[in-house]
């Protein structure tokens, strides 16, 4: 399907059944089996829309291996454990995590690697950068199988659909995406419903300014909830990386890009990256809730600082060219800076029983 055949098909459903919820679009934008984006195309990396962490230095991928070895000596060190990442991208955090993890045999040993993609382009990208690891791919968390669990998500959170409430004269009410006369994609008002300002936390319903907005991500939840019910019945933990807030606030968070650089996002559904910022808080909770220990968020560099990254980093660069020296320098200042992805991303954590601090969260005070 073209992306033209897209938007059609998105204004097409809109004529039958009325204006979808901007969760609804998304969904549409990002994961429809014909026309979605990451259904479709590799946006990933220099050559596409956007770059994530591991993309950016290998010692992201490399330290969060470290963090897995640590949480499976912290578990008992069992003789098999699932290490499952949610959105793998190009396997490339799979890749430096897997080779980082040979100076810890019996945990290299222990691996059972799950890859969560419903991509059919990006997991032919995986399945060939991973044709030596014995992956396995699933399509759902429930998929996993039973036993001790290692889940790692890196922006994966910001790329579940959200819905957004907007706060009116006469009460909450839904934005939604209709059509304009010239049956073009636009953003719309639903309806008053007096249970939409249920879904907002009491401390914002009444203290919002008119128009304001308050995202909720109903995915999210039900991942926090179903990981935290694994939890609870069996060892395990998830790591969680991604930008967003601390503590759940107003705003529109809703942004789309294309060939790195910010773009309307209606236009050309399927053309470009939809992502939202997460409400960590509210993962938190609905994990805490469901009988899972959540502990941050943390900034990522400060996370990625406790694991080592300085001594990775020196140790790359000791007898590296100069070329190499600097590109290394490059990309790490890049994650640990607080003025680029340091501070931007925050890092979450999910464990079952009482293990004491996850590592990379020394000093930390879990949130829940």
């Amino acid at each position: 399907m073209s992306t033209d055949g897209l938007a059609g098909k998105i204004a097409r459903r809109i004529r039958a059944e009325g204006p979808l919820s901007v969760a609804a679009f998304m969904t549409m934008a990002l994961y429809d089996p014909e026309g979605g984006y990451y259904m479709t195309g590799r946006p990933i990396g220099a050559a596409g829309d956007f770059v994530t962490a591991p993309e950016v230095s290998q010692i992201f991928g490399e330290l969060i291996g470290v963090w897995c070895a640590l949480v499976w000596e912290r578990m008992g060190q069992p003789p098999a454990v699932a290490v499952a990442e949610l959105g793998p991208g190009r396997g490339t955090l799979a890749a430096d995590l897997l080779r980082a993890a040979r100076v810890a045999p019996e945990f290299h040993r222990a691996i059972r690697l799950h890859l969560i993609e419903i991509s059919p382009a990006l997991r032919a990208v995986q399945q060939q950068r991973l044709a030596s690891a014995d992956a396995v791919w699933l399509a759902r968390v429930e998929d996993l199988p039973e036993g001790p669990l290692i889940l790692l998500a890196n922006e994966f959170l910001d790329a579940l659909p959200i819905r957004q409430l907007v706060r009116r004269p006469g009460g909450w009410v839904e934005r939604l995406v209709g059509l304009d006369q010239q049956d073009r994609l636009v953003f719309t008002l639903g309806p008053p419903n007096p249970t939409l300002g249920l879904l907002v936390p009491a401390a914002l319903r009444e203290t919002a300014p008119i128009d304001g907005v308050f995202e909720i991500c109903p995915a999210a939840a039900t991942l926090a909830a179903t990981l935290a019910a694994r939890l609870a019945r069996s060892p395990g933990a998830a790591l969680f990386i991604d930008y967003g807030c601390r503590e759940s606030g107003l705003g529109a968070s809703l942004r789309a890009f294309r060939d790195h650089a910010p773009v309307d996002p209606l236009a050309a559904p399927g053309t470009a990256d939809l992502s939202a910022g997460v409400d960590f808080a509210a993962i938190a909770e609905t994990a805490a809730a469901a009988g899972a220990r959540a502990c941050g968020p943390v900034p990522q560099g400060a996370f990625l600082r406790q694991l080592g990254a300085a001594a990775r980093l020196e140790r790359l660069c000791r007898h590296a060219p100069a070329a190499q020296r600097e590109a290394l320098a490059s990309g790490a200042k890049r994650l640990l800076d607080p003025e680029q992805m340091g501070s931007l991303y925050q890092v979450l954590a999910l464990t079952s029983g009482d293990w004491g601090m996850p590592p990379g969260f020394e000093g930390w005070q879990p949130t829940r």
